[in-house]
Order: C-alpha cells, then sequence, then structure tokens
C-alpha cells in the first residue's frame, strides 16, 4: 500500500512544526458525533492573530487494539 502524496505533505509539516516548537494539543468538539478528542494541531500566525491547523486526534484507550501495521507481503 503506498501513502498518498497529500498524506507525505501533511507529515512533513507537522515534523516542521514539531521542529520549531509550533505543535499544540488542543481540546476540541468532533463534528459528527459531539465527542470530546484532543486534536495535535501546527500552530502558525496570520497577523497577530494564531492559526491552529488540525492534524489528527489521540486514540482514546489503548492504540494497539485500535489500529494494525500493513500486513507484510509475502
Amino acid at each position: 500500500m503506498s501513502i498518498p502524496d497529500h498524506a507525505r505533505t501533511n507529515f512533513q509539516t507537522l515534523l516542521r512544526a514539531a521542529t520549531s516548537g509550533d505543535l499544540a494539543l488542543m481540546e476540541c468538539t468532533e463534528i459528527g458525533t459531539g465527542e470530546t478528542r484532543y486534536v495535535i494541531c501546527a500552530v502558525g500566525r496570520d497577523g497577530g492573530e494564531f492559526v491552529f491547523t488540525p492534524f489528527g486526534h489521540l486514540a482514546d484507550g489503548d492504540p494497539f487494539e485500535l489500529y494494525r501495521p500493513p500486513e507484510a507481503s509475502a
């Protein structure tokens, strides 16, 4: 399975934000469910205002129970 270009670009942006100390963890409400999520955001500026770009949320509970890596090719 190949990682799409937009995901690679977003990951590079996330790495740059982490390197420069421009990451934030924000408590947000998921629009579809109304649930509280803890969202990793890159922090930028637009003039005197902060701009938060969400990248994803932290997994609730044990992430090893939610995700599995891709299967190895035979």
